[in-house]
């Protein structure tokens, strides 16, 4: 399995969009793009969410939702001091250790991004105890020299801050690195499987697009369930991986194939919907791996919407996630697109019913 010079080329524009919560909107406009290319009815939704749309000819069919986030974690500007350089505070989790000395770029309300550096105190300066700089403390300098300067340069207080990396295919081909695997992964996969179902009858109507503000709470996914009212949600993320240490029985190991995420703290997988995932991915020969997690996913906000969604995650691991550069192992991304596939073709009125039981 390979993938192909356009699916290189999406992976590379998505992962490398600023797009921090709460500043999806150059995310959005490239789905929308997308979508539009593919002849797709697209709706929205008052946050900012956006979904094609692709109906049955089955009026009564029923509705099926495939959710991403467009989100990444990154920054907001809070102040800028008197000497040029910038406080900023989280959008999303972030942990201390991987943030001194990184590169990342700032965006203004002008759309310019301003390269900078999170600032870190030399060796050469450091006395006594090496104490964590928490992120309070922490500096962005963009090489100013004066708050005149900055503010010179169109930065204003609630402008964004992301990493600033690029795409890039690493010597084990299989392997790809860049910031933003969660979630633009989510992304990439729901507009491939619109693409790929374009010409497909399917005995459901199907809404596949991407929530806002995933991390800060799954804020955008109670909207747009709200808005969609599916019967079977298939939402679409990306999760950390545990096999740094080389531990067989740790779960989320890039190129085991895609996870079945049976536990997380926003949601439980239900016996219906993980059989239905199961004897999907067994029957299409789709390599997968079992998964819990501690943190969560939009599937958590969907599945507690309206009267109750039967809900799952598709999704793959990446090592590193929520820092500046992140891993995945494309393998991995091709199982689940094969499975995510296969489980709209087979929803229908009465698997919606078995789901539901």
């Amino acid at each position: 399995m390979n993938l192909t010079d356009k699916t290189l080329e999406r992976m590379k524009t998505l992962t490398e969009l600023h797009g921090a919560p709460g500043f999806e909107d150059l995310v959005r406009d490239y789905l929308r793009k997308e979508f539009e290319a593919l002849g797709a009815e697209i709706i929205s939704d008052g946050l900012g969410g956006i979904f094609a749309v692709k109906k049955s000819k089955n009026e009564d069919a029923p509705v099926t939702m495939i959710a991403a986030h467009m989100d990444e974690v990154g920054f907001m500007v809070t102040d800028i001091q008197d000497n040029g350089l910038i406080k900023f505070i989280p959008l999303g989790g972030w942990s201390t250790d991987v943030l001194l000395s990184q590169k990342m770029k700032l965006r203004t309300k002008e759309n310019k991004e301003i390269t900078g550096v999170i600032g870190s105190v030399p060796v050469h300066f450091r006395r006594g105890d090496n104490k964590t700089t928490e992120i309070k403390d922490m500096l962005f300098d963009v090489g100013a020299d004066s708050k005149e300067e900055v503010l010179e340069m169109g930065i204003e207080l609630g402008d964004s801050i992301v990493p600033d990396v690029k795409f890039e295919i690493m010597e084990n081909s299989k392997k790809l690195l860049a910031k933003a695997w969660d979630n633009r992964y989510g992304c990439l996969i729901a507009l491939e499987v619109l693409e790929e179902l374009k010409d497909t009858e399917l005995d459901c109507h199907l809404y596949v697009g991407a929530n806002v503000q995933e991390e800060v709470g799954l804020r955008g996914a109670k909207v747009s369930s709200n808005l969609i009212k599916p019967d079977v949600a298939f939402v679409v993320d990306c999760s950390p991986a545990n096999d740094m240490m080389g531990k067989k029985n740790d779960t989320g190991q890039l190129g085991k194939g895609t996870l079945i995420r049976i536990m997380d703290r926003t949601m439980i997988l239900r016996k219906n919907m993980r059989d239905f995932l199961l004897e999907t991915a067994n029957k299409h020969k789709v390599n997968y791996q079992y998964y819990t997690s501690p943190g969560g996913t939009d599937a958590g906000s969907i599945h507690v919407s309206n009267d109750g969604v039967p809900s799952a995650v598709v999704g793959i691991c990446s090592r590193y996630i929520h820092t500046s550069h992140s891993i995945i192992n494309y393998e991995d991304y091709l199982n689940a697109k094969t499975l995510l596939i296969e489980l709209v073709k087979d929803v229908d009125s009465k698997k919606v019913e078995e789901l539901r039981g």
